[in-house]
């Protein structure tokens, strides 16, 4: 079996992902564990890397990076924020040393930071992870550090990114995944159907039009039903495609760019499949890539830029 060189790890709010990596960076093994940071008492994050995650990969004393929020203040230890305009050698210099205990022979370890920006009205904005995979999208292809891009990645607060010769300039936070999860347990719009209508999905992106007065959008996912006879297990891929619809058609704009502004849409494949269908709904040129990939390579980055490599 191949060596492994260093462990990378995504740790965020509810899982963990974490791979080992060869000195090539391809990925060894990998596994999901259910260790996200919210389900860990304080101090616990170091002792159950120890204990499970690295005996699980056969990764113990293996050099490791993480990145997410096992940087945050309900992590490990906080990596501070680093400001707009950043780039991988940004992220790479200021790559945290978290505490060791006493005795403990895991060896190097590195904690990526976090990002902030101005955000919307100059209120700020945040991220934290999803800089490891914007990174690791530019590594995987050269060409992508020249001109500008804007990059999409979908989840429970999508972040919206412009990317300027290689470095990171703006972004946008739109927290679409979860007022998707609140609408769809807390509210008049609550069902436990699955979100899987496609003809409701595609009734949503055309309701959503502009993504201007969502507000008032949103309510025309119950008169839909009680008023014009839909059916009322169609409501969450309705929704779903009303969210979804608003903040592609809104949120460019946000940035201050043109609503057709081509976008690589980066992530989990079915999230970014509906992200996709909405752009294109708007004539949107947009191609999808694969969020693991691309985490994999951030992280494999910053190791070799930590470690001087």
């Amino acid at each position: 079996m191949t060596a492994a060189a260093v462990l990378a790890c995504d740790w965020g709010t509810t899982n963990l992902r974490a791979w080992t990596l060869d000195a090539s960076g391809r990925v060894v093994a990998s596994r999901d564990f259910a260790l996200g940071v919210s389900r860990l008492q304080p101090g616990e994050a170091a002792a159950r890397l120890e204990s499970e995650v690295r005996p699980a990969l056969d990764a113990v004393g293996t050099p490791a990076v993480l990145c997410g929020m096992i940087g945050s203040n309900l992590g490990w230890c906080v990596a501070p924020y680093l400001d707009c305009p950043v780039g991988l050698d940004d992220l790479a210099g200021a790559l945290v040393a978290p505490p060791v205990t006493a005795g403990d022979a895991s060896g190097w370890a590195r904690i990526a930071p976090g990002v902030r920006g101005d955000g919307l009205a100059g209120a700020g904005d945040v991220m934290r992870g999803e800089e490891t995979q914007l990174f690791g999208w530019l590594a995987l292809n050269p060409d992508r550090a020249r001109g500008r891009h804007l990059v999409c990645h979908p989840g429970t607060h999508a972040k919206w990114m412009v990317v300027e010769d290689g470095r990171l300039t703006r972004f946008v936070t739109a927290m679409t995944g979860e007022l998707f999860a609140v609408l769809r347990k807390h509210s008049v719009l609550k069902s436990d159907a699955p979100a899987d209508d496609a003809e409701a999905f595609s009734e949503g992106l055309v309701a959503a039009g502009d993504g201007a007065a969502l507000a008032a959008r949103l309510f025309t996912a119950r008169a839909r039903v009680v008023g014009r006879g839909k059916p009322a297990e169609s409501t969450p891929s309705y929704l779903s495609g009303l969210l979804i619809g608003a903040e592609t058609a809104s949120v460019p704009r946000l940035l201050g760019l043109a609503p057709d502004t081509p976008v690589a849409v980066l992530g989990d494949a079915g999230l970014c499949a509906l992200y996709r269908q909405a752009l294109e709904h708007r004539g949107v040129a947009c191609e999808t890539f694969d969020g693991e990939a691309a985490a994999v390579a951030g992280l494999f980055a910053l190791y070799r830029k930590g470690t001087g490599q």
